[in-house]
Order: C-alpha cells, then sequence, then structure tokens
C-alpha cells in the first residue's frame, strides 16, 4: 500500500458561534497559544510526513492564503480551492477529487486541535484500511456525532447530534480521517440531511455499510473541537 502524503483541510466557513471574533477571519484562522488554528494543524501534518496540502476555503478566503501563501515557507505545497456555496462537508470533499489524483488522503476540519503525536499514528495506520474515522471517549454526542463500533474498532452506524432517549455511544467523531479514492463514489450520491446540507458522515456511513472496512482510532491526549468563544478562551488560559 502507498503512505499517505496529501492531506485535505477544511476551512471555508465562518463559524458564526464565534460571533464577532469572526467578522475578519473564518474560524480556523483564530489564534491558539499564539498560532491560528489551522497553522497548529498544518504543521502537526508535516511533521508526520504530509507534503502536499490542499486548503478548502470560502469565507474570508484572503486571510488564509495571504498566510500561507504556497506552503514554501513550511517546506511543503499548498493549493486551494474554494466552497462557493455552503452546503455542508459532502460536497467539499469532491472539491478535492484532482488534489487527490486517485492516492489515499489525510482529511481534517479546520477548526480541530489535536496532540500532534497522533497524527503520525494516522498516516501508519492508513496504509491497511479503506478509510479511518478518528474517536473520542467521554465528549457530549448531542453535540456532534456519535460513533457506532464494532469489538473490532470497525465502524458499524454514525448519527449526528443525538436526541435524548436515542441509542447512544461512548465514541464520539473527532473530526479527522483517511480516505481512499472510494469515498468519491459516496460522496457523489448524497441527498441534502434534514438540516439541509449534504454530510460527508451520511457518506461514510455509506461506505461502511456497503462492506468496505472503516477503522477507528482513537485519539491520545488533548483534543478540542474549537467550536465557540468559551472553547477558545479555555485553550488559551492552559497555555
Amino acid at each position: 500500500m502507498t503512505k499517505i502524503d496529501r492531506a485535505v483541510l477544511l476551512a471555508a466557513g465562518r463559524g458564526t458561534r464565534m460571533r464577532e471574533m469572526t467578522a475578519e477571519l473564518p474560524k480556523p484562522m483564530l489564534e491558539v497559544r499564539g498560532k491560528p488554528v489551522l497553522q497548529h494543524i498544518v504543521e502537526g501534518l508535516r511533521d508526520a510526513g504530509i507534503r502536499e496540502f490542499l486548503i478548502i476555503v470560502g469565507y474570508r478566503a484572503d486571510a488564509v492564503q495571504n498566510f500561507f501563501g504556497d506552503g514554501s515557507r513550511y517546506r511543503i505545497e499548498i493549493q486551494y480551492a474554494t466552497q462557493v456555496v455552503q452546503d455542508g462537508t459532502g460536497r467539499v470533499v469532491d472539491l478535492a477529487r484532482n488534489f487527490t489524483g486517485g492516492s489515499p488522503f489525510i482529511l481534517s476540519y479546520g477548526d480541530i486541535l489535536i496532540d500532534p503525536a497522533n497524527y503520525k499514528r494516522v498516516v501508519d495506520l492508513a496504509e491497511d484500511v479503506e478509510a479511518i474515522i478518528t474517536v473520542k471517549r467521554g465528549e457530549d454526542v448531542s453535540k456532534g456525532g456519535a460513533v457506532f463500533l464494532n469489538e473490532q474498532m470497525e465502524l458499524v452506524d454514525l448519527r449526528e447530534k443525538l436526541k435524548p432517549g436515542e441509542p447512544t455511544s461512548p465514541w464520539y467523531n473527532a473530526g479527522i480521517y483517511t480516505f481512499r479514492p472510494s469515498i468519491f463514489e459516496f460522496t457523489a450520491k448524497l441527498k441534502p440531511s434534514p438540516r439541509g446540507e449534504y454530510e460527508l458522515t451520511d457518506a461514510i456511513r455509506e461506505l461502511a455499510q456497503s462492506g468496505k472496512k472503516v477503522q477507528a482510532l482513537e485519539l491520545t491526549g488533548e483534543w478540542a473541537d474549537v467550536r465557540d468563544p468559551d472553547v477558545l478562551a479555555k485553550l488559551n488560559q492552559s497555555f
């Protein structure tokens, strides 16, 4: 199997819950511990051996492009693609089809901070499976994706924002994945979810239920979804 050397980062959204903090910047460019969230991600992936990046931009794309440029100061190559309509994470992946060129790739949401040691674990495991979904324990599954696994830590089901009384899982979707080109078959068939968006998680569920192996990897150490001002303030206090 080929080693992964490319990553797709999703940085198109404004992050409306950040209110006035994102008046000038997209959420992934907000600073945690002295540098933008997106810079933490780029450097962590680079140190794990990723050399080619596609950053999907949208809201205030200039802020991202002016900061990172072509990637040369990080000793990597960065390309950009624009999500014109903010209609969910499922459609965004299609923008990466040409960039990935039939090779496996890592995909990360642009507002997820993890202990950087995990990136190498993701890269190494990716050689043997169709897809990886990273998971954390002990998070509130009403705020994101509940991940249902079998004894082999393989994905069985994936449900967004569970309501009280629905079957639950201790595993929370941690927002970093690896895919092979097979994911594009499933993103192409997506229908809008109840909130009117094309959800990447729906495509991942279909991929797993088609018989392809989607392996879960539990992340170690610190993890944060920089979703609102409270999380941002806590992260910067703990520095």
